[in-house]
């Protein structure tokens, strides 16, 4: 790698999306950094001086893309098995499910991922009876698109001893809660330590494959295991790909720094999902009783946040309804008057998912300097008046979901993701879901959903050096086939102007719905060609 890192490559010939030069169409790359961008007349003093001219052919080249929130051997897992969530209806799931076991009869236990039964016309999940005979009695750990449920049969229950009488356990229905962490440790421990990097090297590959250079590993004690979070980090380490940002989600700090997480955050749960009716409400769900489950309060957040200040790290947590998002704010709110709010909104602490914000709770993130890891694909799946959204709020409460364009007006940072395998890694689709926002008024430009997917994903690490293409950022891009570059906004007196050549704003892919969206031809990071698209 280190030989790769000195040479000097021209690209020349295309489109260089920087905010150096808005009309670049050359960038030269040196020491696995950006050494320059500028037009194609100045490439002539470098080409007889670089290693490598790359001819682009009038590609795009942009930075690479950041996934803030992936789960990859869950991801892995479900790009090279049993994946459900194409499924439209029981019977067709249950077909699937049958053809995987029989086609893997030496896997110890097999695992699957995506099913959802609120799409489906049978309206219910398989039971556990249903899976028993379609696996042959073998071991099956099977969750819900929203990874908060799972169905299981009878021979993983017998893995885990008491499992009945955990919170979560209601015979004939889904596993929730604690008695779900356990059947999903006991099937992740079953796996051997090659399926496990054998996905992990499949989930990298994949991302490479769609411009991705950057994946935040959310991993937690109750979401996969130590070793299946070292063992990535190792493999980022010693294999091209990706890079891997790990963060560990556990108010046990010391165990997070000894793991060498970023922070103790990510999926750190401060309640669940909507899907599965455990995302915590402040009024109950309009399907259902009851509203959600907390487990969190605001005293222990105040207390991790603290502590995750004081250490270095970075603090974060998963909340998903208004109540557990205002848990968590008071919480870092307290933390504050401990702290002092500088030092608070240093560390640039995190929420991931944050879909329930109210103006109040908006305005609070700004103050606190917290970012919004957020996944608008979440918007293009469950929202709109029919969505799971509707279903489970009611459709005045579902509209105000995912709000981003009042956290970009209020100032609020976003880092953008896709949380794999819930909802598949697709970084121009998750701009479209953002710029095409299901409800209107949260819409926000394409361009400011790019940023949130690029620059926005390094910001919410701590570095604010890297994600565009100029001089001396990282050289992570992408080189793109597509078509006419255009400036898309909600407002279309912006949009106008935008495009004014006088305007010096850098055009990006039209990504109207309908429109194919680009196709990756190479992705490099750090200066290294982690893929290259076949036959070009």
């Amino acid at each position: 790698m280190s030989a790769y890192e000195h040479r000097t490559v021209l690209l020349r010939g295309g489109e260089v999306h920087s905010p150096a030069d808005p009309f670049a169409t050359a960038m030269v790359v040196e020491r696995g950094h950006i050494a320059w961008v500028g037009s194609e007349g100045a490439a002539d003093a470098f080409a007889s001086g670089v290693d490598e001219v790359i001819d682009l052919e009038g590609a795009l080249v942009t930075p690479a893309f950041v996934d803030a929130h992936v789960h990859t051997t869950a991801t892995g897992l479900a790009l090279t098995g049993l994946d459900l969530s194409a499924a439209a209806s029981l019977a067709e799931a249950a077909e699937r499910i049958r053809a995987y076991a029989e086609a893997r009869p030496g896997d110890r236990i097999l695992i699957g991922h995506g099913w959802d039964a609120a799409r489906w016309p049978e309206r219910r999940p398989l039971t556990r009876d249903e899976l028993d005979a379609l696996t042959g009695g073998r071991p099956l750990y099977l969750t819900r698109i929203d990874v908060h449920s799972a169905v299981v049969t009878t021979a993983l229950l017998d893995l885990v001893p008491g499992i009945r009488g955990l919170t979560g356990f209601h015979d004939g229905q889904p596993l929730t809660g604690d008695a779900h962490h356990a059947v999903r440790a006991a099937a992740y421990a079953a796996l051997s330590p090659l399926q496990r990097t054998e996905a992990q090297r499949a989930a990298r590959r994949h991302a490479a494959s769609l411009g991705i250079g950057t994946l935040h590993e959310c991993g937690g004690p109750e979401i996969s295991s130590e070793d299946d979070f070292t063992g990535l980090m190792d493999l980022a380490r010693s294999e091209p790909g990706p890079r891997i940002v790990g963060y560990w989600a556990d108010l046990d700090i010391e165990r997070a720094r000894a793991l060498g997480a970023l922070g103790a955050a990510g999926d750190l749960f401060a309640d669940g999902s909507l899907g599965s009716h455990t995302a915590c409400l402040h009024q109950p769900y309009a399907d259902r009783s009851g509203a959600g489950v907390a487990h969190l309060d605001a005293d222990t957040v105040a207390a991790h946040v603290v502590a995750c200040t004081e250490a270095g790290l970075q603090a974060g947590f998963h909340a998903i309804g208004d109540a557990a998002v205002d848990a968590v704010v008071e919480g870092v709110r307290a933390a504050s008057e401990k702290l002092g709010l500088a030092r608070i909104r240093s560390a640039r602490h995190r929420v991931e998912h944050a879909e329930m914000l109210t103006p109040e709770s908006v305005a609070a993130f700004a103050e606190l300097g917290l970012t919004a890891s957020v996944q608008p694909a979440f918007d293009a799946y469950w929202g709109g008046d029919e969505g799971m959204y509707a279903d489970r709020l009611g459709v005045e409460r579902a509209r105000t979901l995912n709000p981003y364009a009042a956290l970009l007006r209020a100032g609020v940072p976003l880092a953008f993701g896709s949380d794999s395998p819930v909802t598949p890694l697709d970084p121009w689709g998750t701009v479209r879901a953002a710029a095409f926002h299901r409800t209107p008024e949260h819409r926000i430009s394409v361009r400011a959903a790019f940023t949130a997917h690029t620059r926005g994903g390094w910001r919410a690490v701590g570095r604010d050096d890297a994600g565009t293409l100029v001089p001396g950022a990282p050289a992570d891009y992408a080189i793109w086939r597509t078509g006419e570059l255009v400036v898309q906004a909600p407002d279309d007196r912006v949009a106008r102007w935008s495009t004014d050549p006088r305007s010096g704003t850098p055009g990006l892919p039209d990504l109207s719905p309908g429109r194919e969206l680009p196709v990756c031809l190479r992705t490099v990071v750090f200066g290294q060609t982690v893929f290259v698209r076949p036959n070009e």
